[in-house]
């Protein structure tokens, strides 16, 4: 499948692309979350997730939630805990049908609106709109949920035929190169804005983040979230205060000329990088009980979409 779609869309040998159009570069980008979204089902699939704790743990994405975002969460979670395997075995084989769609070309269209459709959903159902109403989420463990961004990505990665002049990144495809910027700051403000809420600037709140990502994880793992806790503690009100200064740096690269555009991606990539080792602990995809990898690749893979040609 794999091979078919890059010969299809000027990746593979010997095709070539139609002139000013980029679909090579949106289509390796599309495969890339193609890839989350098979991963996503991969882990999905653990046993884990065949049990009633799969319900129970959906439930706790409700607090500190107002009713009307919290009732229906905590109903769509009793009804995965009465079915379980069944309906596991639902979730895991929508995400693995929402890959195979992404990647397939002549299906793309229908699997990123699906993707949309259904990340929206497991945004407010799955992950309680990654804590944003209720004041809980941090930049380091999710925010703004890991589903919205997937969403995101249906929306910038949509094909298009736009000449290379009027999208000069891949994100511009789709929906113009205001619109995508725009929407890039967004999406990094909102972060930046995270990192000085009140809970997260608090003494030693990102550094008990970064240490309560650790729990389950492997040893190794587990050391090197103590040994980054233990530096950020020193930092005190820094550690919240340059994270948030980094991020708005990085909300505002991509209105830059280009080469400071591609230093502020960088930038984007090495945080998302960052996030995901330290702050989410590679997604908890170690331990067994994880959903999808979080928001780290997904940031990252974001990035690359905004890429100068």
């Amino acid at each position: 499948m794999i091979a078919y779609a890059l010969r299809r869309t000027g990746l593979g040998a010997g095709s070539a692309a139609r002139p000013g159009t980029r679909p090579g570069a949106g289509t390796a980008l599309r495969l890339g979350l193609a890839g989350v979204w098979l991963l996503d089902a991969a882990l999905q699939y653990q046993p884990f997730m065949f049990t009633r704790a799969f319900g129970k743990a959906l439930a706790t994405t409700a607090m500190g939630n107002a009713a009307v975002v919290s009732d229906p969460i905590l109903w769509s979670a009793s009804q995965v805990e009465q079915n379980a395997v069944l309906s596991n075995a639902v979730f895991a084989t929508i995400q693995l049908l929402l890959a195979a769609g992404i990647a397939w070309p002549r299906t793309a269209r229908i699997g990123l609106a699906a993707s949309a459709v259904w990340s929206l959903a497991v945004w407010w159902l799955g992950e309680g709109f990654g804590g944003m109403l209720a004041g809980m989420a941090s930049p380091l463990n999710g925010a703004p949920g890991a589903a919205i961004l997937y969403a995101l990505l249906a929306v910038l990665l949509w094909p298009s035929e736009r000449p290379a002049q009027q999208a000069p990144f891949t994100a511009a495809g789709a929906v113009g190169v205001r619109a995508a910027r725009s929407l890039w700051s967004a999406c990094w403000l909102i972060l930046a804005s995270a990192a000085l809420w009140p809970g997260n600037r608090a003494p030693q709140a990102l550094a008990l983040q970064i240490l309560d990502a650790g729990d389950g994880e492997p040893a190794w793992l587990a050391a090197l979230d103590r040994h980054a806790a233990v530096f950020t503690a020193t930092l005190g009100l820094a550690a919240p205060l340059t994270l948030a200064l980094v991020l708005a740096v990085i909300a505002v690269a991509v209105w830059l000329p280009a080469p400071a555009a591609k230093a502020g991606l960088v930038l984007a990539i090495a945080t998302a990088g960052l996030i995901w080792v330290l702050g989410e602990s590679f997604g908890a995809i170690l331990t067994g009980q994880a959903t999808d990898p979080n928001t780290g690749p997904l940031l990252a893979l974001l990035a690359l979409a905004y890429w100068p040609g």
